[in-house]
């Protein structure tokens, strides 16, 4: 059997097997074969069909289905059990698994009339695996068990119910599991318990859902909840454990020591909707109570007023942000072509003036409500989304890079896109040309350009939408597009304004071909962020990729002309062609099949005259506040252009490396240039989707963060840990 196969159930009651041989005797036998159905089917009871999980040889997984009595009386209920046992080292998941795993499945095959409960779930152990990755999960062996209800009529003398079970047991790998069980009961007017202490033993385990003996309230936090236990006797240790909700997932809770029966648990969810799980606590054993924080009615369904204010306020917010994206690093380059723009349609009618305005917001609308699109249905398939994720893909960059070269070309005159006149103004217009579709093209490239940065307000803006609905999403994302979107479409609209803007004039063509230098920086900063994600080398193949994708350029504008021959035409197409294939195949056959496998992991080492960065991990930054450490947690990327400007002009300065030494504060790095689930958790816990993010852990207030803004100078950093000049 291949490794990780379930081998199905082949084992079949021979119960149902004996009573199927009574049925064919004459119908006069029927007491005595009733009888016989009841006496074979208790006996093969206390021998359940059951399934084994093999791998490599090794039993990882017994399946087995069990019943708590020896037969069905109609008009009671019984219960119909899932024993799972585990290999030594080996666990199965909770109903919610945590960050990573999958929950057991168990469904019953019952006949007519029959129902069946919600499963119930016994309590789980936290289980810290590498990585700070956080699982709820059983070891050893555990009864996953549905209530059966039958009809006060039921005909027959037995009732053979099939059952189907998934699972997935891991280790140090992990490895999905399945079964296919049954089991046969007789119908009797009375029964026998049957699997008495394995059903009493699990169903001790079970959370109560009566209200706990204890004192608890909630308290809502910037982060999330505070659950604050009180009067719990002479309990050691408190936990939560929170259900499985895939809207609102809760960060990582951590237990917390009793002290005179009282104890805060900090629950971390984005936007503090309501929340449900379990209260644990040990004394050498372990109880546990379901409790919820509060129903209020999330936004977007039915929310309050006072909710559809808060909505308003995130939304002017994100409206904001959008406006001052237009004045961050990253748009700057393509912001030079719309105001250059505009500077060539001064003499042009009012209508002409609007319809490219329209068009550059088109363009804006169109990336940030794809992006939403792309979130949404991101967060509904159950991923961890987050703002610029698509930057932390070096494909994405490469990509990009590409786009911005091309841009840089056409402005430097390399060659001009002249189309049939049936056919729409091509994409590589937006250096300067004209058109509709050049203007749309400005609109969606500057937006792109856009995600890395994190403007003031948007942060917040941005955290607040992503733990909300799908349509509190797209309305977030529609606030930014029109607020980028703002000043340009308010420029088309009044082109009086324009007066103010120098004549057109042969001086255009020189100032067109400058704009394309600000375009090559910006393919530089993509240069470097690929490199930053997969080497030095990776920057090199990368160039030559671009080296043919510029010949393929200079090919099209020199030969590809109205005046070429047709010989020329298609030697040019040819040289085209192989420019391009040779361009991919520098780039996918030497950046990514070599780098990756070879590049060192990153690391925030530290330097030796700058700041002594440490990497941050979870367990790092609870190891120092727990020991009274004071901690600045600087969340970053190399694709960040605010990032880097922060960290040269008000970070990495001689009066900020000072006053950390001076007051013993430990500087923390958070690189989130690549994907990293942790960071993203971590930043999840303050409503944060996006770099850069800042926060000072002063000695006491492990709990209470201070967080700085987005824009930093050395003066506000130096007042936020209490070192101003």
């Amino acid at each position: 059997m291949p490794p990780g196969q379930t081998e199905p159930s082949r084992v079949r009651s021979t119960a149902s097997t004996a009573a199927a041989q009574l049925r064919a005797v004459s119908p006069s036998l029927a007491p005595a074969r009733r009888l016989f159905a009841l006496l074979f089917s208790a006996f093969f009871l206390l021998t359940s069909p059951t399934s084994a999980q093999l791998y490599q040889g090794r039993k990882l997984v017994e399946a087995t289905l069990l019943a708590d009595t020896t037969a069905i009386v109609p008009g009671q209920t019984f219960r119909l059990g899932l024993l799972l046992r585990m290999a030594p080292g080996w666990h199965t998941y909770w109903e919610n698994p945590g960050d990573s795993g999958l929950p057991t499945k168990f469904e019953a095959q019952l006949p007519p009339d029959f129902s069946a409960g919600p499963l119930t779930w016994p309590l789980p152990q936290r289980i810290i695996e590498p990585g700070d990755i956080q699982v709820y999960a059983y070891k050893g062996e555990v009864l996953l068990v549905r209530t059966i209800t039958t009809p006060g009529t039921v005909d027959g003398v037995e009732i053979n119910i099939p059952a189907k079970a998934t699972w997935l047991v891991c280790e140090a790998i992990c490895i999905p599991g399945k079964a296919d069980l049954q089991i046969t009961l007789p119908i009797a007017a009375t029964a026998e318990p049957a699997n008495s202490a394995l059903f009493a033993k699990f169903q001790a385990e079970l959370p109560s859902l009566d209200p706990p003996p204890f004192a608890i309230s909630w308290t809502a936090t910037p982060t999330g909840w505070n659950l604050g236990l009180g009067d719990a006797g002479k309990a050691a240790r408190a936990d939560f454990y929170p259900f499985a909700d895939d809207k609102s997932p809760v960060g990582h809770t951590a237990p917390r020591d009793l002290v005179a029966g009282a104890a805060d648990l900090a629950i971390p969810v984005a936007g503090s909707p309501p929340v449900r799980g379990i209260v644990v606590l040990e004394n050498g054993d372990r109880r546990a109570w379901t409790v919820a924080s509060k129903t209020d009615t999330p936004i977007g369904q039915g929310a309050s007023p006072a909710a559809q204010t808060g909505l308003w306020t995130y939304l002017l917010f994100g409206a904001i942000g959008g406006f001052i994206l237009n004045l961050m690093p990253c748009v700057l380059p393509v912001i030079s072509l719309k105001i250059f723009g505009f500077i060539r349609q001064a003499g042009d009618s009012r209508a002409n003036i609007l319809k490219h305005g329209l068009a550059f917001t088109a363009g804006i609308f169109l990336w940030f409500l794809g992006l939403a699109a792309v979130i949404i249905a991101l967060k509904s398939a159950g991923s961890e989304v987050t703002w610029a994720f698509q930057f932390q893909n070096p494909w994405f960059n490469y990509v990009i890079g590409a786009v911005v070269f091309v841009f840089a070309l056409n402005l430097f005159g390399v060659f001009e896109i002249v189309l049939p006149g049936r056919a729409t103004q091509g994409i590589a217009e937006a250096g300067g040309h004209g058109g509709l579709a050049g203007s749309f093209a400005q609109g969606i490239l500057a937006t792109l350009l856009a995600t890395p940065c994190t403007a003031p307000f948007l942060g917040t803006a941005l955290g607040f939408a992503f733990s909300q609905t799908s349509a509190v999403i797209a309305a977030m994302f529609a606030a930014i597009a029109a607020g980028m979107a703002f000043p340009y479409l308010l420029l088309s609209a009044q082109p009086g304004w324009m007066k103010y803007l120098p004549k057109p004039g042969a001086w255009m063509e020189r100032l067109k071909q400058f704009m394309g230098f600000p375009l090559l920086a910006t393919l530089l900063w993509l240069l470097y962020v690929i490199g930053q994600q997969r080497g030095t080398e990776a920057v090199i193949w990368a160039a030559a990729s671009y080296l043919c994708l510029a010949l393929a350029a200079w090919l099209y504008g020199a030969f590809l002309g109205p005046v070429s021959s047709g010989r020329a035409k298609i030697l040019a197409t040819l040289g085209i062609l192989l420019s391009l294939l040779l361009g991919l195949a520098y780039f996918t056959g030497n950046l990514f099949a070599r780098s990756a496998a070879t590049l060192p992991e990153k690391s925030a080492a530290p330097t030796t005259d700058g700041i002594p960065w440490v990497p941050f991990t979870e367990a790092e930054l609870q190891r120092l506040l727990a020991a009274g450490q004071p901690v600045f947690l600087d969340f970053t990327a190399d694709w960040c252009i605010t990032c880097k400007f922060n960290l040269r002009t008000a970070i990495e300065t001689k009066a900020v490396r000072e006053a950390f030494a001076k007051l013993g504060i430990v500087p923390m790095l958070a690189d989130w240039t690549n994907s990293n689930p942790e960071i993203t958790r971590k930043l999840a816990q303050f409503d944060r989707v996006g770099v850069p993010f800042y926060l000072f852990y002063a000695p006491g207030r492990a709990d209470h963060p201070v967080i700085l803004p987005e824009l930093l100078t050395e003066q506000i950093l130096l007042r936020a840990i209490g070192a101003e000049p």
